[in-house]
């Protein structure tokens, strides 16, 4: 069994914020925990420190904040610890460094990164470092400031990717937690194709390339990465979609499975998650495209077993499972249908 918590949006007060599952390893079920906590605002994002059975949660809200949670690994009951100021307005992703010491934030609206110290007992403090970026991009409706989406750690956390849709760029800091500072890196960003909207990123658990998903046109960027400098070229940039563009299109979310094998990005507007192979100079080739059956997939994950993943449609109150073919890469429905309001992030505990 594992444990599986859902970040929600609460705009509309059908939801208690955050939720809490127990999934059956092999049927791929959800059972819900009940849980007794403060109901936090637009919990929109979650990040689990495993090793301290810890959870962070973004409130997204123009006085944005960051939650700690503990949990029981057993149980999956959280209890609240505390929140402090995202150092912006609607925070919308976290990473946690693996020794536990510190929470990275990514704000939304006022583009701005920071660092956010952790106490032994879990508690948060104040943030430790903020980074304001700058500057603009050609979409005039999304991109007249910087836009901070997401901020991911690579695996020695040495690095810190932090993606801002705004302004087209992938921006590059050196963590130190003896300072407590976001340092920036040398080259300090990688850039993307104009209007394209870097949102989410991640790493090949095996080769030296990263992958960053475009809101803007929905596409997916490839990149080599020097792992020693951090800096990142671009090899190729292909599209989610199995037809041209439309306005009501963007993308949100992306990973590759475990093994390496295969890249998966989510589409809303299309309402499908895109699956691409991935050869062995990191490229991608489209395997085909998914419909998550409901709207708007903001977010999906895959199970820690890597034979499942979950589709959480924001618009339409569900997350979808969907079993992975290993040799394909392809998904299929496996019937299962969780109902969850708003659900706008899956992390596993």
């Amino acid at each position: 069994m594992s444990l599986v918590f859902v970040g929600t949006y609460t705009k509309d007060n059908k939801s208690d914020g955050v939720y809490a599952f127990r999934m059956d390893d092999a049927t791929g079920a959800w059972a819900r925990i009940a849980q007794n906590i403060p109901k936090i605002t637009n919990p929109s994002f979650l990040v689990a420190d495993r090793k301290n059975h810890r959870l962070f949660a973004t409130a997204e809200t123009g006085e944005g904040q960051v939650a700690a949670f503990r949990y029981d690994a057993e149980s999956g009951a959280l209890a609240y610890v505390n929140q402090q100021p995202s150092q912006g307005a609607d925070p919308c992703h976290l990473s946690v460094l693996k020794t536990g010491s510190h929470v990275l934030v990514a704000n939304y609206s006022s583009g701005t990164f920071a660092m956010l110290p952790v106490n032994p007992d879990g508690s948060l403090r104040p943030a430790s470092d903020t980074v304001q970026d700058s500057g603009s991009g050609p979409n005039k409706a999304r991109q007249t400031a910087p836009h901070a989406h997401s901020i991911n750690l690579d695996a020695s956390n040495k690095l810190a990717y932090g993606c801002d849709l705004g302004v087209d760029k992938i921006q590059i800091f050196r963590p130190n937690p003896k300072t407590g500072k976001l340092a920036a890196n040398d080259p300090a960003f990688a850039s993307v194709h104009p209007g394209g909207g870097p949102r989410h990123f991640a790493f090949h658990p095996k080769k030296p390339t990263v992958y960053a998903i475009n809101e803007l046109d929905c596409t997916v960027t490839v990149f080599a990465w020097d792992k020693a400098s951090g800096a990142l070229r671009e090899l190729q940039t292909i599209t989610t979609l199995p037809r041209p563009y439309q306005p009501t299109d963007s993308c949100a979310d992306i990973h590759v499975s475990a093994d390496g094998k295969f890249l998966y990005g989510s589409n809303r507007g299309h309402d499908s998650i895109a699956i691409f192979s991935i050869g062995v100079d990191g490229k991608l080739t489209t395997v085909g495209n998914e419909s998550t059956q409901g709207k708007t997939p903001r977010n999906f994950a895959i199970d820690p077993s890597g034979n499942f993943l979950f589709a959480a449609n924001q618009n339409s109150d569900s997350i979808i499972a969907f079993r992975i073919d290993k040799k394909t890469g392809k998904l299929t429905a496996t019937g299962t249908k969780i109902e969850v309001p708003a659900p706008v992030c899956l992390i596993f505990g």
